[in-house]
Order: C-alpha cells, then sequence, then structure tokens
C-alpha cells in the first residue's frame, strides 16, 4: 500500500486511499501500526481519504492510538496540500474536504517550493463553558468548547510541567467520557497567544490546528485577545479569525514523501 506523509509545523500524518484501508481487518490496529515511531512510518495520525468524482474530497482521522477523530485542522490542510499538488491547484482556487465535523473550505493562499498555505474555514465554536475541574486534586480553571471536535483549554502558565500534570490528566478526565484534546495557553499580547498541546489519542504534539482555534477562542472570549490573533506552538504560528460567520485558520502544510508499506 501506499501512504503520502506529510506535516503542518510538525504536526505529522500519513494519507492513505480509503479503498485500501477499506479492505483492511482491523485498520484501527493499521493505524496504531503505521504511526508507530519506531516500529512503524510514524505520525500523529492517520488519514484515509477519498477523491470524489465531482472534485470533493473526503476524509477519515485515526489517532496515533488507533482511536478516531472527527477532524484536525492541520490533518485537513496536509490533505489539502496533498491534493493541491496532485490535481496542479493554482493559488485562489478552494477545495472543499468533507470530514466527520462537517465540510471544511479551504481556500490556496500560496505555493512556496513545496509548501502550501491555505485558509481554512472551521466553523462556528460551540459550547464554550468555563468550569472548574479537579485535576491530581488540584481546581483548574478550564474553557471547555468544541471546534468540531472536543477542545479544554487552560489560561494560565505555559510550562513542560504542566502539559505533563494538568493537561495530560484532563485529556483522560471522567469529565470527558471520550476523552479531549488540551491546550495550555498564554496571552503574551493582544494579538499574540502562546500554547502547547496535548492531542486526544496522541500526546504532545508540536502543532493543532482545532487547538489553535479552540485557544484562541478562550483568549478572545476570556483573555482579553483580539479576534484576530497569532497562535504561537513549538512547530510554528498559525493565525485564527473568529468572526461573524465563524473561525478562519491560515496556516502551512508540506509533502514529506511517499512511502510504501510492506508489512502484512
Amino acid at each position: 500500500m501506499i501512504l503520502v506523509k506529510a506535516h503542518a509545523l510538525g504536526n505529522d500524518f500519513l494519507l492513505i486511499d480509503a479503498y485500501d484501508i477499506s479492505v483492511l481487518a482491523d485498520p484501527f490496529e493499521f493505524a496504531r501500526n503505521v504511526c508507530d515511531r519506531h516500529r512503524g512510518i510514524g505520525a500523529d495520525g492517520l488519514i484515509s481519504y477519498q477523491l470524489r468524482e465531482d472534485g470533493g474530497v473526503s476524509m477519515q482521522l485515526f489517532n496515533a492510538d488507533g482511536s478516531f477523530s472527527e477532524v484536525s485542522g492541520n490533518g485537513v490542510r496536509c490533505l489539502a496540500a496533498w491534493v493541491a499538488a496532485s490535481r496542479s491547484l493554482e493559488t485562489g482556487m478552494s477545495l472543499a474536504i468533507e470530514t466527520d465535523a462537517g465540510v471544511k473550505v479551504l481556500e490556496l493562499l500560496d505555493v512556496d517550493g513545496g509548501r502550501y498555505t491555505f485558509r481554512a474555514a472551521m466553523g462556528q465554536p460551540e459550547q464554550i463553558t468555563r468550569e472548574i475541574i479537579q485535576v491530581h486534586g488540584e481546581p483548574i480553571a478550564a474553557i471547555t468548547l468544541r471546534v468540531g471536535n472536543p477542545q479544554c483549554v487552560v489560561l494560565g502558565e505555559v510550562s513542560e510541567e504542566r502539559l505533563h500534570t494538568i493537561a495530560a490528566g484532563l485529556a483522560i478526565h471522567p469529565r470527558f467520557p471520550q476523552g479531549t484534546n488540551v491546550e495550555l495557553a498564554t496571552v503574551e499580547a493582544p494579538n499574540r497567544v502562546r500554547i502547547l498541546i496535548w492531542e486526544r489519542g496522541v500526546g504532545p504534539t508540536e502543532a493543532s490546528g482545532t487547538g489553535a482555534c479552540a485557544s484562541a477562542v478562550a483568549s478572545i472570549r476570556y483573555g482579553g485577545a483580539e479576534p484576530d490573533v497569532d497562535v504561537i506552538s513549538p512547530g510554528g504560528t498559525q493565525r485564527v479569525e473568529w468572526l461573524d460567520e465563524g473561525l478562519f485558520l491560515t496556516g502551512w502544510a508540506e509533502i514529506v514523501a511517499e512511502c510504501r508499506w510492506r508489512r502484512s
């Protein structure tokens, strides 16, 4: 089977044709195997995609641990980069990708070598709530919401220690029976937010598109940030705009390799 590896700010994915994964007895085990950093190709997730005759694209996402996810902002962008390269899309053209969290429309803004920059319409944030959640006996003020998938944002100190204690604890907290993505976020300036991410089914990641969106929403509503903000993660910076029409995420993705999977 042929897999394509791509990444967006270090958040990496493997792309596979939906037909190839449909014939597997256990696609969840396959996702775990190919995403394994030491015994597989290595990735934060596996995207099964289908190129439709009408020009549209649909996808389904598996996390690195084999679990299901509704959508990934960076994963959508990685798939869009592969489609843009395959179809020789030009700047200004748009691409609609159907996900389990609805259709995401991406506009191709720039192509620089193998790097494709898109502005993606991510939809409206939903179920935005402030609450106190006990983590390891400590009350944590959190903002929970959905941006197509579940998110939990903690405003305040951003540190590796808090990522591996508070964020890791929240990701599997009983408050979230299906798990949640967690971001630690601090507002450094009205137009700049810095984050660390603990992604559901993966762990720490270099970047997250939906996590950037969630962090922006929490920072805009409760942290004094502006509705047009740069969100900085270890892998780089994404731009999030929260407009009347919804959230718009701008960032780049690039193709790394095409791989032939030989294991049974």
